[in-house]
């Protein structure tokens, strides 16, 4: 078993929009994080993972997650999306979110687009 604190977690600020706090499990397969969203994320353009699938919980807020190929889902409170590595997606909305992704998440798969 693993058990973090929040103390133990690692805040990143990713622009004005998003406010991310890391718990570092050390666990290759799977890893967690909740995110802060205050507007669109990435501020333009798309963000991908090229390895990992991310399963997102709604704690609080509403917004719009927007997939490249068109496809838009609205989301609430409570809701879950799974996110398929590979798709590129941007999200609009105010919002608190937990995103455990597997394999465990690590910045040099992760790439923001134009």
């Amino acid at each position: 078993m693993k058990f973090l604190k929040f103390e133990n977690s690692v805040k990143y600020v990713k622009g004005e929009t998003c406010e991310v706090l890391e718990y570092p499990l050390d666990d290759k397969d799977i890893n967690c994080a909740v995110a802060e969203i205050k507007g669109r994320y990435p501020e333009k353009g798309y963000s991908t993972n090229q390895v990992c699938k991310e399963l997102i919980y709604v704690i609080k807020g509403n917004g719009t997650l927007h997939i490249k190929n068109g496809k838009s889902v609205k989301f609430n409170q409570k809701d879950v999306i799974l996110i398929d590595k590979g798709e590129c997606f941007y999200w609009e909305g105010i919002c608190t979110l937990i995103l455990p992704c597997t394999p465990s998440w690590y910045p040099e798969q992760y790439e923001l687009l134009e």
